[in-house]
């Protein structure tokens, strides 16, 4: 057994100390209308769910504004064209709880959001999230149980908006598939259509 691991909410506590008042009552249940506003900036969330095979991130991007509300406690997302491989959905199927982590470029605070989702096909709803005149297959509710905010220490720390860093030497998509498939195909050659492959099939 590792001596070192910390395996009670105790532990937990006696090491890092107390929660700052704010930080202990900064969330709320509803969406009010600042809350909406940092919404309607954020182009781009990352969808957290959990089902059979486990956990999975993955993210969600389109014009500022893209995910909608629809009250003071539901959320839309629509949902464009991908890979149909739907890891995210399956595991709402099996477990509808859910977590969103909105980004706003160029801003330093996030804000999550837990809840639990429903996949709807409904022709109406759908109907509000059409982009460059193409209908998402479906869209996501989200029933909103929590939203807080997130300090600006993580984007300070790591420096992701910083212009002036480049992303020199960091394996592409087609490097990462090569190494992850083992299966010999060319990864130069992915990477050349990559990106006109990819603005084809936006929608």
């Amino acid at each position: 057994m590792n001596p070192y691991a910390i395996t009670s909410a105790a532990a937990l506590e006696e090491l890092y100390g107390k929660v700052s008042e704010v930080a202990a009552n900064k969330s709320t249940t509803r969406l009010d209308p600042t809350t909406c506003a940092y919404i309607a900036a954020s182009p781009f969330c990352l969808l957290g769910t959990q089902g059979r095979k486990g956990n999975h991130i993955t993210p969600r991007g389109d014009a500022p504004g893209f995910v909608v509300p629809l009250d003071d406690k539901h959320l839309m997302l629509p949902d464009r064209k991908g890979n149909n491989r739907l890891d995210g959905y399956r595991d709402i199927i099996d477990d509808n709880r859910v977590s969103l982590l909105f980004l706003v470029p160029g801003m330093g605070e996030t804000m999550r959001v837990h809840g639990t989702a429903t996949i709807s096909a409904d022709p109406e709803l759908r109907g509000r999230c059409i982009a460059q005149d193409k209908l998402p297959t479906t869209v996501l509710i989200v029933e909103i149980h929590e939203i807080f905010m997130q300090c600006a220490k993580a984007m300070m720390r790591s420096q992701l908006w910083d212009g002036r860093r480049k992303a020199e030497g960091v394996p592409t998509m087609g490097a990462l598939l090569a190494a992850h498939k083992k299966n010999g195909m060319d990864p130069v050659a992915y990477d050349a259509v990559a990106e006109d492959r990819l603005r084809a099939n936006m929608y």
